[in-house]
């Protein structure tokens, strides 16, 4: 068995993709990776979900792992649901690539494929209330990227008029979320043979 060690994650919302915190403050205030798991030395995440994303996150012990999963030919699938009813050319647009600011300079997403959900997918509620049905209609989409540029899908939806209200990464490529609980961990022999299968 190799020395390296992978594992899948479904991450909560409310935690930060890193292990721990240098700052006293944001580690009073903030919850991290590492209160889930007894993770070994050395363990990082391959790609980020933000504070406020769940899903899907890969850890590997191994930084070559780590590289050959964020290169742009492995698909990445969210669901995420929008304020309002997306439009047919919304999604027209979401799948040519629009433009979005990343570190304060725009830039062209790569074309990817987005499709709306005939129901909302079936996931564990959140732990805080996104919001109530008073403030207007929601709708559900799949989006699936290559990239994995900050906050991207989140840039996505807003560029398009449909602001993202909750997001959850569920697959990553052959890698599925399903099966996996919010704050589950599994440990797994061979995560590149997982994602490239």
């Amino acid at each position: 068995m190799s020395e390296h060690r992978h594992f899948l994650l479904y991450k909560p919302f409310g935690y930060l993709s890193q292990f721990r915190s240098e700052d006293a403050r944001e580690a009073r205030k903030k919850r991290f990776l590492g209160e889930l798991h007894d993770f070994p030395a050395g363990t990082m995440a391959v790609g980020r979900l933000d504070e406020h994303s769940e899903g899907l996150l890969l850890l590997t012990t191994n930084g070559m792992v780590s590289e050959r999963i964020r290169r742009k030919d492995v698909e990445k699938e969210y669901y995420a649901q929008l304020d309002g009813l997306i439009t047919e050319e919304a999604l027209a647009r979401l799948r040519t690539g629009v433009e979005i600011s990343v570190e304060h300079q725009p830039y062209q997403t790569l074309p990817g494929a987005a499709r709306r959900l005939p129901e909302a997918p079936d996931l564990p509620p959140r732990p805080r209330k996104i919001r109530d049905d008073r403030h207007g209609p929601t709708s559900w989409v799949s989006i699936t990227v290559t990239e994995g540029k900050n906050r991207q899908v989140r840039k996505m939806t807003a560029a398009v008029g449909f602001p993202t209200l909750r997001l959850v990464r569920v697959g990553i490529g052959g890698v599925a979320l399903a099966g996996l609980a919010p704050g589950e961990v599994r440990e797994v022999p061979d995560v590149v043979a997982l994602v490239l299968a």
